[in-house]
């Protein structure tokens, strides 16, 4: 009996020891854990997404800059008492941010400023009544154009100036950086009120142009208004959209418009939000939305 109670423990002994063994030899569990998005890179993570590079840098930010023009009635304006900005332009910034999901946030630009901020990184588009020209397309990208307007001429009604004609050898206001000042002067070319001697599109400089028309160039609309106001120039020259604002009581188009001015979306020249600007503008042309902001602000 006792021979096989030590059979019997010795047993149990070997199969436990076998048991042990066999946890031992086991192949170890896998530590390694699973890729977390903070592993993830940013390139991985556009990739995932399908967005441009770029395009994610404005989601990662999680706020769309935008540059806009805060005096400008239904495209930019910036109530002076609540800071609230409304207009086309405004809207058309609103739904590009709630497209990528993320804030927006305005800055005032000027004719000036705007490509400066823009080349800066400061912002990450325009949207700022900026005219579509050949010559600014080499330097930054242009989505298709949301709004056609014109270029005018605002005179004070006690001036006299009702023309082109009247407007031979006067003083324009014009703003820095536009191209309002060629388009008069190619406007008054092509009605045979001036001289087209020495005019080139490509090289044509407001502050050295005399021949028939001047021009005094200032940093603001509302500067040009004044000056106006004051005779220290004979007329104002913008796009008509822009002059509404400053056609008070007293004050009158010349009958000519000139130099139709297409408005597009600016960004950097060969970002990736460029092509994301131009599907964003197409989709609203197509689904009439840019149609009904447009009726909305009156500007049709």
């Amino acid at each position: 009996m006792k021979k096989l109670t030590k059979l019997l423990a010795a047993a149990l002994s070997a199969l436990t020891l076998m048991g042990l063994t066999a946890c031992g030899t086991s192949a170890p569990a896998d530590t390694t854990a699973a890729p977390t998005v903070a592993d993830t890179t940013a390139a991985e993570t556009t990739a995932a997404a399908g967005l441009d590079a770029d395009v994610q840098a404005i989601v990662d930010r999680g706020v769309l800059r935008v540059g806009v023009k805060n005096a400008v009635i239904g495209f930019g304006y910036q109530d002076p008492i609540t800071g609230e900005y409304t207009g086309m332009e405004i809207d058309i910034a609103k739904a590009l941010a709630d497209q990528l999901g993320v804030d927006v946030e305005f800055t005032t630009v000027t004719a000036a400023t705007r490509t400066e901020l823009l080349d800066s990184g400061d912002i990450d588009c325009v949207l700022a009544t900026f005219t579509i020209t050949d010559e600014r397309k080499q330097s930054w990208d242009f989505t298709t154009p949301y709004y056609t307007d014109h270029v005018t001429v605002l005179v004070e009604d006690s001036s006299g100036i009702k023309s082109l004609a009247d407007l031979k050898d006067k003083l324009v206001g014009v703003s820095s950086g536009s191209t309002s000042a060629r388009a008069l002067t190619a406007a008054m070319i092509d009605a045979g009120v001036i001289e087209d001697t020495g005019f080139d599109k490509s090289t044509f400089d407001p502050a050295t142009w005399k021949d028939g028309i001047a021009f005094q160039q200032f940093d603001d609309y509302p500067g040009i208004s004044t000056a106006l106001a004051a005779g220290q120039v004979d007329a104002f020259c913008v796009d008509k959209s822009i002059l509404a604002v400053y056609k008070t009581e007293g004050r009158s188009y010349i009958a000519d418009e000139f130099a139709p001015q297409e408005y597009g979306i600016a960004t950097k020249k060969g970002s990736g939000f460029s092509a994301y600007c131009e599907d964003f503008i197409q989709s609203k042309l197509a689904d009439g939305t840019i149609d009904g902001w447009i009726a909305d602000y009156n500007l049709g």
